[in-house]
């Protein structure tokens, strides 16, 4: 794993700048890890979340610039704590004293140095929960692989089949190619999913789409490329809380909501083409009052 002793290559943009010695990159981040919020989160899918919860770490800073971003205020690497490494292996206790089903690393890779050298000293004192790597989906398939004994749950994104569309909305405009070789890796590494009795997942991959207003096209085409390839080797999770915090004015079409009709159509054909394993959202999962307060708990 990248230490930070060479120039930082973790992530697609190959920024090479020398964290160690202090330099921030693209993401924003540094030598230290920075969080912005550590708690039980209820929110994702069911076997993420379950009755308990899951014990999600919010990192500050990101490698991509989504202009719809609903974590603008940490991915710019604004909000958010810088910690040590022996302070976050603590978090990870503390969540899991409280219950929780696995441990939730919120946009985590710009930090995998520091996150796994954690996870090692919260193991040796007895961590045994799953990791989960929530990730926007644009990693660097090498940086994937290097973290294959700390990632149990890989809760991916995949955003964009269209290359202009992550060039256009996220500034990634390799965004698909580089997705996909890092999903491949992820499914590689983690094999079938895996679940316990009660229907949490222990191991395996789900793949989120968020659907984007305007591109119903652009989301059956990822649906039919994740189906195609890799069938019910992992869960698809197709999401319709696009919340309209875009101000950028050369994308109107990102200023409403995704509509009933454009979701009712999304599912329909992931049925139609045989999607089986699949988490749907029902409404009232749209608006800022979903978005986490990150307002340094449990940090």
């Amino acid at each position: 794993m990248n230490n930070f002793s060479e120039k930082c290559a973790l992530c697609p943009r190959l920024c090479k700048v020398d964290r160690a010695a202090g330099q921030k990159g693209f993401c924003g981040g540094g030598n230290l890890v920075k969080v912005a919020r550590a708690s039980l989160h209820f929110w994702e899918e069911p076997c993420i979340s379950g009755e308990s919860g899951s014990g999600t770490v919010f990192f500050s800073g990101c490698t991509m610039r989504c202009v719809f971003c609903q974590n603008k205020e940490i991915s710019r690497g604004d909000a958010g704590k810088e910690i040590t490494v022996e302070r976050l292996a603590e978090i990870y206790m503390e969540l899991a004293e409280k219950g929780a089903n696995n441990i939730n690393l919120v946009t985590p890779m710009h930090y995998a140095p520091q996150i796994t050298a954690a996870l090692d000293a919260a193991r040796n004192r007895g961590l045994s929960l799953p990791t989960v790597w929530n990730t926007g989906g644009w990693e660097r398939r090498e940086s994937v692989a290097a973290v294959r004994d700390y990632a149990d749950i890989w809760l991916t994104d995949f955003k964009y089949f269209d290359s202009s569309l992550g060039e256009n909305f996220s500034k990634a405009p390799d965004y698909f190619s580089v997705a996909a070789a890092a999903l491949e890796q992820m499914i590689k590494q983690t094999g079938e999913p895996v679940f316990d009795e009660n229907g949490i997942m222990k191991r395996g991959v789900i793949v989120r789409h968020l659907m984007l207003p305007g591109h119903l096209d652009d989301t059956k085409n990822v649906l039919r490329f994740l189906h195609e390839n890799y069938g019910d080797s992992i869960w698809i999770s197709i999401m319709n809380q696009y919340t309209p915090l875009c101000s950028d004015e050369r994308f109107p079409e990102l200023s409403r909501t995704v509509s009933d009709e454009e979701y009712n159509e999304a599912i329909d054909f992931a049925c139609d083409i045989g999607i089986e394993n699949a988490f749907v959202q029902e409404g009232g999962t749209v608006g800022e009052s979903f978005i986490p307060p990150f307002d340094l708990s449990g940090v």
